[in-house]
């Protein structure tokens, strides 16, 4: 008997148990794949703020005025303050006139980039030598008078023979000395001319027979003034009163004035030029649109010159010397500019005629074009002055 037997059959059984186990390990790790690590989702991006405009930069820009802060430049100080200046891209400075003050001269000199003057007044400084021309004439008729009492009896110019006759001087006169001399009157024999200053208060006191006045000014100092003899203000009708528009000596008056070497020269300049006469005939037609506004935007102006009464007086005659503008604001009316001349030269004021280059209409006309395209009245033609209030010292 071999006892060795039942010990191999349990090695064998032993054996194929294990070989078995194997295999079905393998078929596990087959059919059942280890799943796969875990991972986040990713993040979401955070929102981002769109980047900000970079700010446009202004181009500074300067205005010398022919006189203090006043209705008479209403144009100007609205456009400033009502960024309209801003919308062409310039930062605008304007500069107080005074009685020391040529514009022609700051301009021409560099204080300025832009001057405010009557025409006669830019005209003769050109002529003995400063290069600078009219882009933009804004008056389209003179606001010159010659006040006197009614009791007086003067009504045109030849009632000045013999009388003291007042005037500012400083190129101020010239229309009064073409007046005189287009009836035959010398002025330097046939009236006693007096140095006058800038109000009525010689005419009031008798100091003088004839007072030269602005209508929008000096006109209406006398009218904001009590009478004596009546304890009220005086009244339209206790005057006389020479326009010289009705004479025909009447001179073009406030005018925009650049440098006339760099317009040639300089596009830059030019570009800045118009864009500044456009901005600025823009703040005209807003006070013709916008009355109110424009007095209160003068009178906010530091130091406005007269009181709320006397600027809204003078917004309304300054309206009235630029509108209707039969050409379109700022453009020259060529009959006027050779009247102006025709008195100048005739009078000796200049001595010969001057050239070509003493205005130019291109710049203003580009920037009355820009105006229309964007809606605006450049005409006027339903201007209509308005009635004003007039109170004691113009408050």
């Amino acid at each position: 008997m071999n006892k060795q037997k039942p010990w191999r059959l349990l090695a064998l059984l032993l054996a194929f148990v294990v070989v078995a186990a194997s295999c079905g390990n393998d078929d596990d790790e087959a059919s059942e794949p280890a799943p796969a690590p875990a991972t986040e989702a990713p993040a979401a991006p955070e929102p981002t703020e769109a980047p900000a405009p970079e700010p446009v930069e202004l181009q500074e820009v300067s205005l010398q005025l022919q006189w203090v802060p006043q209705s008479q430049f209403a144009g100007f100080f609205a456009a400033r303050d009502l960024g309209f200046y801003e919308d062409v891209g310039l930062d605008v400075t304007i500069i107080d006139g005074g009685l020391d003050i040529v514009p022609a001269t700051v301009l021409d000199s560099g204080g300025a980039d832009f001057a405010i003057s009557w025409v006669p007044r830019g005209l003769v400084p050109r002529e003995e030598g400063l290069n600078i021309t009219n882009i933009a004439q804004v008056f389209q008729r003179s606001g010159t008078l010659q006040v006197s009492f009614v009791d007086a009896g003067i009504t045109g110019p030849s009632d000045l023979e013999g009388k003291l006759v007042g005037n500012w001087g400083f190129g101020n006169e010239f229309e009064l000395l073409a007046g005189l001399v287009s009836v035959g009157l010398d002025p330097q024999s046939d009236v006693t001319l007096v140095q006058q200053d800038f109000n009525m208060t010689a005419l009031v006191n008798g100091d003088i027979d004839a007072a030269q006045a602005m209508i929008y000014n000096e006109y209406a100092q006398v009218l904001e003034t009590i009478n004596p003899d009546t304890g009220e203000l005086f009244q339209p009708e206790d005057f006389s009163v020479i326009d010289w528009n009705d004479v025909g000596t009447a001179m073009l008056q406030d005018a925009i004035w650049a440098d006339a070497d760099k317009l040639e020269t300089d596009a830059e300049y030019r570009d800045i030029a118009v864009r500044f006469v456009e901005a600025s005939l823009r703040g005209w037609i807003h006070c013709r649109d916008n009355f109110d506004e424009c007095v209160d935007i003068v009178v906010g102006a530091s130091p406005p010159f007269g009181g709320p009464a006397h600027q809204a007086w003078m917004m309304n005659e300054i309206n009235a010397l630029i509108w209707p503008s039969p050409g379109g604001v700022g453009i020259m009316d060529q009959a006027l500019y050779d009247q102006t001349i025709d008195v100048a030269t005739s009078q000796g004021i200049l001595q010969a005629a001057p050239d070509a280059g003493a205005f130019r209409t291109d710049i203003a006309e580009e920037a009355v074009a820009n105006l229309e395209a964007a809606g605006h009245d450049v005409y006027g033609n339903d201007f209509a002055r308005r009635t004003v209030e007039v109170k004691e010292g113009g408050n």
